[in-house]
């Protein structure tokens, strides 16, 4: 799941090896996007070598030594990436693809998602006049076709969560009569809540709207020439409430500033009659972390001189309580001690002093005086310490992180 070998390479790096480098770098990308792809654990539908002879129409282009190198470092040099590629080469033909689930907006018939075979232009520009232009290769369609207007059919893919990410995605308009629509869905919550970009070959546009709680918003885009039969590109990038879109790189809608939903699964709609077909989804993310995990490192950066933090609750699984998020990552899972529990129990905070530091061991509460969670402080030792001066010096951070949590639930999650 974790490639970081596309990220971007920071700026004083680009500037530092030059404009013949970032040519070399784009090329080496270019070329060697699908043949690293493959060798990398965890990737779903990318994971056989034999693809990328095919997609380089059997001919690897020269690549040297600098540009292999620069790829390698940038492999290593970022921590906080991932990324999901899809292309479903390794799922059967006929077959719905494993880790996605199929439901239907709306009235009308059921869907019919499943693996095709079809042709689609490589995404190599080709090195010679004799080089072959297309590819016939498996493909996600949606078959089935009914008239009903408010008829939606969705897949979405189970495996993850997004938060923030860029996604990209090659589709096709192929039939339809009464429409031909179809796009992607992100953020979904359910059935009824989630946002939409899709284009329109009928239409001549595309457009974004929100679903809340079954409820269309109003759609926002503009108007552009779709044509029925063509694959084109669609890309979203979501950073937190922010929401861009581009077709085939070109930006396609204003900076979208929308908090209904800043996570969700990913999946692809059509509507109505449409046949469509979908390939190459290339998701790049952050992983998500629970609320636990960011109000620690939170705390860290803005205390430095805090030897640790601990932040106990119960899991969401056992019901438990453990150790949810800690500047120690040993620490995480583990079930509370007895000091924990009793904070925990009466409400109350504790304090203890040991040789390397002074711990303090806080209620995290609701507005109304409710236990939701335990803070566990590792404080370093200073001068004049006592327990009434590390208490002044820890309570406070104690109460700006009750402002953060809505409920016990939203600690893990």
């Amino acid at each position: 799941r974790k490639n970081y070998l596309f990220g971007p390479a920071p700026l004083g790096f680009k500037i530092m090896m030059g404009r013949t480098f970032i040519l070399r770098l784009n090329t080496a990308q270019s070329c060697l996007r699908q043949a690293t792809v493959g060798f990398c654990p965890g990737h779903n539908g990318f994971e056989r070598v034999g693809q990328v002879s095919r997609a380089l129409n059997g001919r690897i282009p020269y690549i040297d030594w600098l540009s292999i190198l620069c790829i390698a470092w940038l492999s290593f040099s970022t921590v906080h990436a991932a990324e999901r590629y899809l292309d479903f080469s390794d799922q059967r033909e006929g077959s719905l693809p494993v880790g996605w689930t199929s439901m239907l907006v709306g009235a009308g018939a059921a869907p019919r998602w499943e693996i095709v075979m079809r042709e689609m232009p490589t995404v190599f520009t080709p090195l010679t006049d004799k080089a072959l232009i297309v590819d016939r290769r498996p493909v996600l369609g949606q078959l089935a076709q009914d008239k009903v207007d408010e008829r939606f059919p969705l897949l979405i893919y189970e495996e993850e969560r997004f938060g923030d990410f860029t996604a990209r995605v090659r589709m096709q308009l192929a039939e339809g009569d009464a429409e031909q629509l179809a796009g992607l869905v992100f953020r979904l919550q359910d059935d009824r809540n989630f946002y939409v970009l899709r284009l329109s070959a009928l239409g001549g546009n595309v457009r974004f709207y929100k679903v809340v709680n079954g409820e269309r918003g109003p759609p926002i885009g503009r108007n552009i020439e779709v044509k029925r039969g063509e694959w084109y590109e669609l890309k979203i990038r979501c950073r937190g409430n922010q929401i861009q879109a581009w077709l085939n790189e070109e930006e396609v809608l204003p900076t979208l500033t929308d908090s209904s939903f800043l996570n969700g699964r990913i999946g692809f709609m059509t509507k109505s009659d449409t046949v469509a077909y979908f390939s190459d989804l290339h998701v790049d993310y952050r992983p998500l972390k629970s609320l636990a995990t960011v109000l620690v490192e939170e705390t860290l950066e803005l205390y430095p001189r805090l030897l640790n933090v601990r932040m106990i609750g119960r899991a969401v699984e056992s019901g438990e309580l453990e150790v949810l998020a800690a500047k120690n990552e040993v620490d995480i899972g583990k079930p509370a001690g007895s000091t924990e529990r009793k904070v925990f129990d009466e409400n109350q905070t504790y304090y203890q002093r040991t040789k390397p530091a002074a711990i303090v061991t806080a209620p995290v509460r609701d507005r109304n005086g409710d236990v939701l969670g335990v803070v566990e402080f590792h404080v370093q030792r200073f001068a004049g310490q006592t327990e009434s001066t590390t208490l002044a010096r820890v309570l406070p951070i104690v109460s700006r992180i009750q402002q953060r949590i809505g409920s016990a639930e939203s600690l893990a999650e």
